[in-house]
């Protein structure tokens, strides 16, 4: 696209899916955009998550009756979810809200709002699929949530029947029929659920660069500078300073994931937002050929066949994005898939390790500063950033071009109440 004078210009800080699909999104607005990011796009969570497009991951963390078990995990060095209790302190006030939401009507809320989010996750994708030619990364496999025993299967229901009330094709089958459906699965499956219509995308790195390659391609930018700070350009437009200049445009996105609270932070604005590192091992040599993805409930792992390798994903580290990677954690999730695909093999393994930006509420911050009109936010998305990045993208177009946007944006406001 041709820069003129009246051209009107974005920056989005973050090249993650959250950060390509917003800079998509408003180029097709006829904004010149440019895409900042100290390192190359779609290598930060973009490039270890689980690939998961599916409707259904609107179900909050903290169910009812979450909190009690909260202390027994803490103090198990195998359970997923782990501290550096040094840091702990810190963190306590985000533990507190985030304990606060497994109260059953703030848990029905909080799945409402997402699921308004998570409805039009593929028409959202569409179009970003088409310019970037990347339409046969994603491929409708359906996903397995598979467990060891009858009490776990039974324990899972309350979360199934939210996502059947919220529409989603939910079966239950037992182990054999489980089996019969992905023969991958190990004998010690006792049962599972399973969803025809999620999606997948099995390269999600290559998927977020061909995004921003459509990007360039169009006429935008995308720039390789570490984001020092914000500030107003005093002309009602917005200016970057990064550690290699200036930049100035009339919207200025900020969409960096765990790093995004140091942006908005002068700028007036604290959102209760910490790192919760996830853990991944891509194993290209399995040996098991997984058709379905698979969430194996009982260890709080995720299964994922990619074009690369059979990706196992999971852990929730809360620890600052600085702390050095605990990679013991990645051996014991792969101790816990071999319950589930006997055999596999660990050959070529290599292992990752990224910060999930996360929210006491499970919901992203998708909003306008009030008193800086050309500052926007995107991000906070955890578990659902890489479901949620195109129709995020869309909706901060809609607000940048003074759209009306196509869903209510209350419940994702950063001041809202986060408990």
């Amino acid at each position: 696209m041709p820069v003129t004078e009246t051209t009107k210009s974005a920056i989005v800080i973050g090249g993650g899916i959250v950060g390509v699909s917003c800079a998509l999104y408003l180029q097709r607005e006829g904004y010149h955009c440019t895409l900042i990011d100290k390192d190359k796009p779609g290598l930060a969570c973009s490039a270890g998550n689980a690939g998961n497009l599916g409707e259904a991951s609107f179900v909050p963390t903290a169910l009812p009756g979450f909190i009690w078990r909260i202390p027994m995990m803490m103090l198990d060095g195998s359970s997923p979810l782990q501290l550096h209790y040094a840091q702990f302190p810190f963190q306590l006030p985000w533990f507190l809200r985030f304990m606060a939401t497994s109260r059953l009507e703030k848990v029905t809320e909080i799945a409402s709002s997402l699921r308004t989010l998570m409805i039009p996750i593929m028409d959202a994708y569409e179009p970003l699929l088409e310019i970037s030619g990347t339409k046969h990364l994603v491929q409708k496999r359906g996903r397995l949530q598979v467990h060891g025993s009858a009490k776990k299967f039974k324990g899972a229901g309350f979360a199934m029947n939210m996502r059947r009330e919220g529409g989603i094709e939910v079966q239950e089958l037992s182990g054999d029929e489980a089996r019969e459906l992905e023969p991958a699965l190990g004998p010690a499956i006792h049962s599972a659920y399973y969803m025809p219509n999620a999606y997948i995308s099995t390269q999600p790195s290559k998927m977020v660069q061909a995004f921003a390659k459509a990007l360039t391609a169009n006429g935008g930018a995308v720039l390789r500078e570490e984001v020092r700070r914000l500030e107003p350009a005093g002309d009602g437009r917005g200016c970057v300073i990064t550690d290699k200049g200036r930049h100035s445009a009339n919207a200025v996105i900020m969409a960096a994931g765990a790093w995004s609270t140091k942006l908005v932070k002068p700028l007036g604005v604290r959102v209760p937002m910490i790192a919760e590192r996830g853990y991944n091992a891509t194993l290209p040599h399995n040996g098991v050929d997984l058709k379905i993805p698979i969430t194996a409930a009982d260890s709080y792992v995720v299964l994922s066949p990619m074009e690369d390798g059979l990706r196992v994903c999971g852990m929730a580290e809360y620890a600052s994005i600085e702390t050095p990677p605990n990679w013991r954690l990645v051996d014991q999730m792969i101790e816990s898939v071999e319950q589930v695909l006997p055999g596999i093999s660990q050959q070529g393994r290599f292992d990752w390790q990224g910060a999930r930006p996360s929210t006491p509420d499970n919901k992203p911050i998708i909003d306008q500063l009030e008193k800086h009109p050309w500052a926007y936010m995107a991000f906070g998305h955890g578990h659902v950033g890489f479901g949620t990045g195109a129709i995020t993208g869309r909706i901060i177009s809609q607000l940048v071009t003074g759209q009306t946007p196509e869903i209510d944006l209350t419940p994702f406001r950063h001041n809202r109440k986060f408990y």
